[in-house]
């Protein structure tokens, strides 16, 4: 998909492994509202990131590390979609965040969450979403973190939300992260 360079990136980030995961089918969905507003991009490099090690967090780094934070450098702005596990966030995420605190790659970068999980439920993930990001120095756009719950009988055969209720709040939050994108020196 060609991007518009006067439009942002967002960094499109799932916390899932999981295929045709609920948190996956939004993200594909973030990327096919965002016309316009931003240019979103999924990162797929989630299950590729070898096991944090402080010691292997130096030049050079790991080709799949190296690849990660050269996609948050080059983006403006990040979305996460991410289950909860246990309350708390899904280890394979909780990774690729460890291999951000080393970098300064998410410093001052605006970020923001969807939960997209059944009401009452995802708290224990925002939560740790929020310690995490706090140790990277991401900026986070409160008014863009929300909670959009997505049964996983509204995803459809192409892997995203038909729900309009569901896209129109998705294209909020794309043009409120965009809107902070700009904004951000």
């Amino acid at each position: 998909m060609p991007t518009s360079p006067a439009l942002p990136v967002i960094l499109l980030l799932s916390g899932s492994l999981r295929a045709g995961s609920v948190n996956e089918a939004v993200l594909r969905t973030a990327e096919a509202v965002a016309e316009g507003a931003a240019a979103a991009v999924r990162y797929e490099g989630l299950a590729d990131l070898p096991h944090f090690n402080p010691d292997d967090d130096a030049d050079p780094l790991p080709a799949p590390v190296a690849a990660l934070r050269e996609a948050i450098a080059g983006a403006a702005a990040l979305l996460v979609c991410t289950p909860e596990y246990a309350g708390t966030l899904p280890g394979s995420f909780k990774n690729l965040l460890d291999w951000t605190v080393g970098g300064s790659e998410i410093s001052d970068k605006p970020v923001a969450w969807v939960n997209a999980a059944a009401p009452g439920r995802g708290g224990g993930a925002e939560a740790t979403l929020r310690t995490v990001l706090g140790y990277t120095g991401a900026a986070v756009v409160d008014a863009a973190c929300v909670r959009i719950p997505v049964d996983r009988g509204t995803v459809g055969a192409d892997g995203t939300v038909a729900d309009p209720a569901v896209r129109a709040r998705l294209a909020e939050v794309l043009a409120l992260l965009a809107e902070a994108a700009r904004e951000t020196p």
